[in-house]
């Protein structure tokens, strides 16, 4: 075996997974559901994992890549995942200080429509966004076209607030292992992709009808223009050698516009929308490049 297969086995060969590495956040769209579905369709070996549109990171808590590079275009989001990383112990300490009243609620959501949130330190905004992500309605992360956080309170009787065990496990992890964290459009966070790496993309979806979309977090919307120039980047990793896998709702605009990949229809649950009668199963497409 050769140095860089012995290289190559080390990277991807597996190690004894922490079960509190798990998302940290409810999130729109995040792939719990779909963990084990996503499993069956990874390449056999692959050097570097990327995931542009990481959200709530249920795939990569899963997977727990020695070496990764994961990306989103929501600064508040990123914020968070560089706290847990970098000042976890000040970040629980924040955490334990809110409360789970409305009125404390309603105040922490005004923040950011004030001057003085520019003011607020990196833990301050990081401990506010999971404060507000675990006590606002149905675990929503939406913001209105300003960038201001917009759910209503959720009136739950004892939301895990602070969860330190699991903040701790993925401030571990993000720490013991390779793993760089970006705040970049989708097509810069894989600028770096080289032959062999992995890069497994779940953007905002198409939406399955003139009604139904619902970009969550991102104010500046993920239009089929946005699709289209994501299926460009997809078709750039491919030529490179990357292994790349992609979730989608099954559309028809989808369907055609990765119509020389591999598809797969799958079945997922989705638990948290905006309104209630479109929770429930809902089909998705997993497009890949391999094998």
């Amino acid at each position: 075996m050769s140095s860089a297969e012995k290289q190559l086995q080390n990277r991807v060969s597996p190690s004894p997974k922490n079960p509190l590495v798990r998302p940290f956040l409810k999130w729109a769209g995040g792939k719990r559901q779909l963990l084990n579905v996503l499993k069956e369709h990874l390449p056999k070996k692959y050097k570097t994992y990327y995931e542009p549109f990481v959200g709530g990171g249920a795939f990569l808590f899963d997977l727990q890549p020695k070496n990764a590079v994961i990306n989103d275009s929501n600064g508040e989001l990123i914020n968070c995942y560089r706290m847990i990383r970098d000042s976890v112990d000040e970040l629980i300490e924040d955490l334990a200080r809110h409360k789970n009243q409305e009125d404390y609620y309603y105040k922490m959501r005004e923040l950011d429509r004030k001057r003085s949130f520019e003011k607020k330190t990196p833990v301050q905004r990081a401990s506010r966004i999971i404060y507000l992500n675990k006590t606002c309605y149905n675990g929503l992360f939406r913001v209105n076209s300003r960038g201001q956080f917009n759910v209503p309170f959720g009136r739950y009787k004892n939301p895990n607030i602070l969860d330190e065990a699991v903040l701790r496990a993925v401030s571990s992890y993000l720490n013991k292992n390779q793993v760089e964290i970006l705040n970049n459009d989708f097509e810069t966070a894989v600028k770096t992709a080289r032959k062999g790496d992995f890069i497994y993309f779940d953007p905002p979806y198409d939406p399955v009808s003139d009604t139904a979309s619902f970009t969550g977090y991102d104010i500046n919307g993920f239009n089929r223009s946005e699709q289209e120039r994501l299926k460009n980047t997809v078709d750039d990793l491919d030529k490179k050698g990357c292994y790349v896998l992609l979730s989608n709702a099954y559309t028809d605009f989808i369907v055609d516009l990765y119509k020389d990949y591999r598809q797969f229809r799958v079945s997922a649950i989705r638990a948290i929308n905006s309104n209630a009668k479109k929770r429930g199963r809902v089909d998705e497409i997993l497009v890949k490049n391999y094998e």
